[in-house]
């Protein structure tokens, strides 16, 4: 798992510029980001142990937000040829492929799907989203679905950090959404990639809380 390092006079700006105390869990979603085989699995070519790390704290978070009346979705990166989803050429050549050619985070492919230790559950929602923040446009419906739901509070976890994490929580605040963005439930490829995302969360878009502490929050709101 990341090595959090993150000075408090951060926690301290962000407070100061729109902290908040308290959630409604009923009105809150905890998203999970590309936890998929592609960035999981050992052996993998984007595989990231310290994605592995966090599985027990994403559980445990999706577990308590059930049980309080919220709403867990599961984002799954996907690369497709649909006109509105399609990748340009220099942005294909960052995705990796299989053997038979085609991109290992197609829809259907195994890299694509959910990592198998994840407690995925009927009433989840699962949403494949196709670039990094899934709150554009050309990205996914994620945001119709959740206010559909009625949710004005977003859980961030998965992986990594610094790029799909960090782009979907700053897209969500400027959307409107407060985030809790989770410090041991979201995994960069090193810590100071993390901890830079951290930073910036914390000062500006987010609260940075660890899993204890997010636990301890929706505890309160019920």
């Amino acid at each position: 798992m990341n090595q959090v390092n993150v000075p408090s006079w951060a926690f301290e700006a962000g407070r100061a510029r729109g902290g908040f105390s308290t959630v409604d869990p009923r009105a809150t979603a905890l998203v999970v980001v590309d936890l998929q085989n592609l960035f999981m699995v050992p052996g993998q070519a984007l595989a990231n142990a310290h994605a592995r790390d966090i599985v027990p704290n994403v559980n445990a978070l999706a577990r308590a937000l059930r049980a309080a009346g919220g709403t867990v979705a599961f984002l799954r990166h996907t690369v497709s040829d649909e006109p509105r989803y399609r990748l340009t050429e220099w942005q294909a050549r960052m995705v990796p492929r299989n053997a038979d050619g085609g991109f290992e985070l197609q829809a259907g492919s195994y890299g694509h799907a959910l990592f198998d230790q994840l407690d995925v559950r009927a009433g989840d929602l699962v949403v494949n989203k196709h670039r990094y923040s899934a709150f554009l446009p050309n990205s996914s419906d994620l945001d119709t679905q959740l206010r559909a739901r009625g949710i004005d509070t977003l859980i961030i976890t998965g992986t990594v950090t610094n790029v799909c994490c960090e782009s979907t929580a700053r897209d969500g605040n400027m959307l409107g959404y407060r985030i809790v963005f989770v410090s041991d439930g979201t995994a960069a490829l090193s810590d100071a990639e993390h901890n830079a995302t951290l930073l910036s969360m914390a000062t500006v878009f987010a609260e940075v809380r660890p899993t204890a502490a997010t636990l301890e929050l929706l505890r309160a709101g019920t």
